[in-house]
């Protein structure tokens, strides 16, 4: 969501539409139905969506993160293609997430563990909308929705990185995220 004259509603939030080609995202699509991908589990909640981590893993059992498995050479492919089309340097997102959300799947208000910096995500196979709040000094909240199309790229880096809580909606569609995130 922009206004008139093309600037982002939070500073630091960044979209890029047609990142991939649609002929990209099903090759992604198809990778990631390969992987063998886990109930998320937070602090022994499980929730809807389905996750694997590459190069590293936050263990929300013990609160620190640890080493993964190496990302794979075709979530590096699509890791360069979204931090060269957000101005990033590819070799600083060192860890990758695979998240699949099946039907009726989201995810709450949450900021990403303090551990990592800045987040690329991309969406595939499903639209999405990113939604993000912020407490105000009376109680209240400042709320901001982002829609986040298939194919397309984000950033998350300075205040709406840190400065706002953010979530997805539950939505009717599968849809696949590619998520990459940087080390403090």
């Amino acid at each position: 969501m922009r206004d008139l004259f093309g600037t982002a509603p939070i500073d630091g939030l960044v979209l890029r539409e047609d990142v991939v080609s649609a002929a990209e995202e099903r090759g992604l699509v198809r990778q990631c139905e390969g992987l063998d991908l886990s109930p998320f589990r937070f602090q022994g909640w499980e929730g809807k969506r389905r996750t694997q981590s590459f190069g590293w893993h936050y263990d929300f059992d013990r609160g620190r993160i640890a080493e993964a498995e190496p990302i794979p050479e075709w979530l590096l492919v699509a890791r360069r293609k979204a931090a060269r089309a957000l101005g990033r340097d590819p070799g600083a997102f060192v860890q990758a997430l695979v998240i699949r959300y099946d039907p009726g799947a989201g995810i709450g208000w949450h900021r990403d563990r303090p551990q990592f910096d800045e987040v690329i995500g991309v969406t595939l196979a499903g639209e999405a909308m990113l939604a993000f709040r912020r407490r105000r000094g009376d109680g209240k909240f400042d709320r901001v929705k982002q829609p986040l199309p298939r194919r397309s790229a984000y950033l998350l880096s300075g205040e709406a990185r840190s400065g706002w809580q953010h979530g997805i909606a539950e939505h009717d569609a599968l849809r696949f995220s590619l998520t990459f995130r940087s080390l403090r």
